[in-house]
């Protein structure tokens, strides 16, 4: 059985990246839905995973958007499944409209689901699965991943990152907020520990894909085109940045626990 701390040296042993729920969002939600998995449900990632030459979920947590490099196939043909446009349509989540052909987040994450919770699906298909909810879902809880299709979820708008680089409000709510906090994996991880355990936003993949979108639409995250984001958007917005990462973490053991843990 794989024990917290083989969890955390594997955190410590991860490359301190800070390109795009860049990969450390990814790995701390990862991190944090492994606290909550109850035993039957760990016990069967461990078999999924055996063999990785990371097998945990943070290890295991950016295999999806590393596909772009490693197999640029299913790359593409994944490429939509990691956002979903709803903040034009009120932030309510209508399949016919704003996910055609099953292309998109919420689809894909319940899709993926089915197949890891096939037992008669064959090993590989299972565990490429479970690298696809894990990343998914975190993908889910970063709002701009349910923002607005006419900017690109904001990455049309382009501003003054808070270390005095060039960037755009995508990568802000990927990596810039979360940068600003200056913490690797461990520290990062425990910080988030220690906020309280978030109230989930409903029980699927369409529920937390609302819930990020009423994000997008506060008053105040959206900045003009150009902007310098200052030390004032930091302490108003990492929080909520944080609190996403604590409940995405929350949201996806509890889909792990329902489906594999039966």
């Amino acid at each position: 059985m794989l024990t917290a701390a083989s969890v955390l040296a594997g955190l410590l042993l991860a490359p301190a990246l800070a390109s795009a729920w860049g990969p450390q969002g990814h790995r701390l939600v990862a991190a944090l839905a492994w606290d909550e998995l109850d035993p039957r449900a760990r016990a069967r990632v461990e078999q999924l995973l055996a063999g990785e030459s990371d097998p945990t979920l943070p290890g295991i947590a950016n295999w999806a958007d590393d596909l772009r490099g490693n197999d640029p196939d299913i790359g593409r043909r994944s490429a939509r499944w990691h956002y979903v446009n709803i903040a034009g349509q009120g932030c309510r989540y209508d399949a016919a409209s704003a996910c055609a052909g099953g292309d998109c987040v919420v689809e894909a994450i319940r899709a993926q689901a089915a197949v890891l919770g096939d037992p008669a699906r064959p090993l590989e298909e299972r565990r490429q699965a479970l690298k696809f909810v894990v990343h998914f879902v975190g993908d889910v809880h970063q709002p701009m991943h349910a923002g607005y299709g006419h900017d690109k979820g904001g990455n049309d708008v382009q501003l003054r990152m808070p270390d005095g680089r060039g960037g755009n409000l995508h990568r802000l709510w990927d990596s810039g907020l979360l940068n600003t906090a200056e913490l690797d994996d461990a520290a990062y991880l425990a910080r988030l520990r220690a906020l309280p355990l978030a109230v989930p936003a409903g029980t699927g993949p369409a529920d937390w894909a609302e819930a990020s979108c009423e994000v997008v639409v506060r008053p105040g995250v959206y900045v003009a085109s150009g902007a310098a984001v200052d030390d004032d958007y930091v302490q108003a917005w990492l929080p909520v940045a944080e609190a996403q990462l604590r409940r995405g973490g929350s949201q996806l053991a509890g889909l792990l626990n329902r489906v594999l843990g039966g």
